[in-house]
Order: C-alpha cells, then sequence, then structure tokens
C-alpha cells in the first residue's frame, strides 16, 4: 500500500498520471552524487544501479548517515513500484557516485569542496547520465573565485553534452546570491510543506527563483539503509522529486532535445518569478514540451 504521504507529495506535484504510463526507460541514465547506496535493500531489487568505476557504489556501513541519505535519495527515485514507498523511475538506469564520507561521527568526515563535486559530475556524466542529481551542499570556505570558475566550466560542459543537472538549494535558511546557482542551466531545488510553502531552512534567492523550482521536501519517509523505512526532510528530499519527473518525462518523449525537456521545467509556469521559485508541476511541464513538439 502505498504512503499516504507520499502519495500526497506525488499529488501535490501531478506526478501520479505520468506514473501510470511509464516508469522510465534504461535509456535514460541518471547519475545520483551522495552518500553510498544500500542496493541489497529489498526495494531496490531490480533498479539497476553501476559504478563510476572510480568508486564502490555500496554502502561499507548500513549505519552511517552518508549510507542512510544515500540510499534515501536513491530510493525516491528508484524503489520499485509494488514497495510501500515506490520510486519515480525505477525503470531508468542509474549511475551512483557516492562523494559523501562514512565516518561514525559525521564530525569526523571533512566537508565536500568543489573539487570533489566536479570530479564527481565529470565521472558520471562520462559514464553515461543524462539527468544528475545533487542532494548536496558545499562549504561557504571553498567558494572561492578560482574554484567557481572550475564548477561553472564543469557545468558549461554538462551544458554542452545536453546533460540536465538538478541540485538541492540547501537547509541554511539564506536568502540571497548562492554561487552553486549561478549556472542558468542548474536546476536548484527548494523544498515546501504540505501547503505548498517553502520550509523555512531552505535557501531562496534570486538565482533559485528565477530558474528553480519548489517540490516536497518535509518529513516524507523512505527507504532506510540496512532495511525498512525512515524520514527526512529537506531540500535534499524535494530535488529527486525534480530529477525523476525530468527523467519521466524524457522516458515518454524521448525525441526531446535536452534543451527541450530543461525549457518544459523552467520555462512552463507563466508569471514574474521572485526568490522563491513555483511548485513543480508535471502536468504543465508535459504540456509545454507536447507544445513544443508539435511545432516541429
Amino acid at each position: 500500500m502505498l504512503s499516504i504521504e507520499l502519495d500526497a507529495a506525488y499529488s501535490m506535484v501531478q506526478l501520479n498520471d505520468l506514473m501510470h504510463q511509464t516508469s522510465g526507460q534504461p535509456g535514460i541514465h541518471v547519475g545520483i552524487i551522495d552518500g553510498p547506496v544500500d542496493t541489497s535493500h529489498e526495494d531496490l531489487s531490480g533498479s539497476q544501479f553501476n559504478a563510476t568505476g572510480d568508486v564502490r557504489v555500496s554502502c561499507q556501513s548500513n549505519a552511517s548517515f552518508a549510507c542512510t541519505h544515500g540510499t534515501f535519495v536513491a530510493g525516491i527515485l528508484a524503489a520499485r513500484r509494488t514497495a510501500p514507498c515506490p520510486g519515480i523511475i525505477p525503470g531508468c538506469t542509474f549511475t551512483a557516485r557516492p562523494i559523501f564520507c562514512e565516518a561514525g561521527d559525521i564530525n569526523q568526515c571533512p566537508e565536500v569542496t568543489i573539487g570533489h563535486l566536479v570530479e564527481a559530475v565529470r565521472s558520471v556524466m562520462n559514464r553515461g547520465a543524462r539527468v544528475i542529481n545533487l542532494s548536496l551542499g558545499i562549504s561557504g570556505v571553498d567558494l572561492k573565485r578560482e574554484n567557481q570558475q572550475i564548477l561553472q566550466s564543469t557545468f558549461d560542459e554538462a551544458f554542452q553534452r545536453g546533460i540536465i543537472i538538478v541540485g538541492a538549494s540547501g537547509n541554511h535558511g539564506r536568502i540571497g546570491h548562492n554561487p552553486l546557482f549561478d549556472h542558468p542551466w542548474v536546476i536548484p531545488v527548494v523544498a515546501c510543506k504540505r501547503n505548498g510553502s517553502p520550509m523555512e531552512h531552505s535557501n531562496i534567492g534570486r538565482s533559485i527563483g528565477m530558474r528553480g523550482l519548489m517540490a516536497p521536501g518535509w518529513g516524507l519517509q523512505h527507504i532506510k539503509s540496512g532495511g525498512g523505512y525512515t524520514a527526512l526532510w529537506g531540500t535534499s528530499v524535494a530535488a529527486p522529486f525534480v530529477t525523476g519527473s525530468i527523467s519521466l518525462l524524457w522516458s515518454l518523449y524521448p525525441q526531446a532535445t535536452p534543451g527541450d525537456i530543461h525549457a518544459a521545467f523552467t520555462k512552463s509556469q507563466p508569471g514574474r518569478r521572485g526568490i522563491i521559485p513555483p511548485l513543480l508541476n508535471v502536468t504543465q511541464s508535459k504540456s509545454y514540451l507536447e507544445r513544443l513538439l508539435e511545432t516541429r
């Protein structure tokens, strides 16, 4: 039986109809840059996870926060449809590239730097990812000009190769400039509450409002490393809703270009945007994409 809270989240963003039409196609490769994934969880049975070749996918410790986080995010995308908490795109192919440390004490883990992120993004791009999910943040200390230039160059490469990047806006409660989302090709995601308003801790700002989306991020339940289920909240939870929606729509319309798909999610809702992005609406994105394709 589908979790009531998860069903409400899928309904809020108009995902249910699209999920009935497809579970995703193997030709749509989705990169997950996060913690390691407990691929032995029964709800991930049948889902295809590939490693990048430089880092293993599976967890060393199912009890680590990194494994809990990575498995939860992967579950939103890849859990089988017959599970109590079904995933959005279990039929797609996944390339997981763990980037979080698995130390027992999270305070012993080094911050994820731009260097780590660039290496991870390039590795999943080179493994064929067409959509990449980034449910992570970057240390403010590392956001120096030269590092930002390296990151923007990597995002330029993703744009040139037609690889769509979705990123969690972060849970620091900040309003204003966010260097991670300066690039117009990256789609930042803010977490919303049950009533559709943004969660107080979500980072917002002009670049996020202009090019981003909101998606469910309250305490939703999904799979837990080691078995069973747990609840997490925040922009890390919200981002895979957008990644999954993009991948579903691309699975239904494989003839669409990356630019078509990107526009369907960033330009489908009319009206002026401020510092808070609009709520993800998959029905509107689908209609926008169909109109684009009809003009060809």
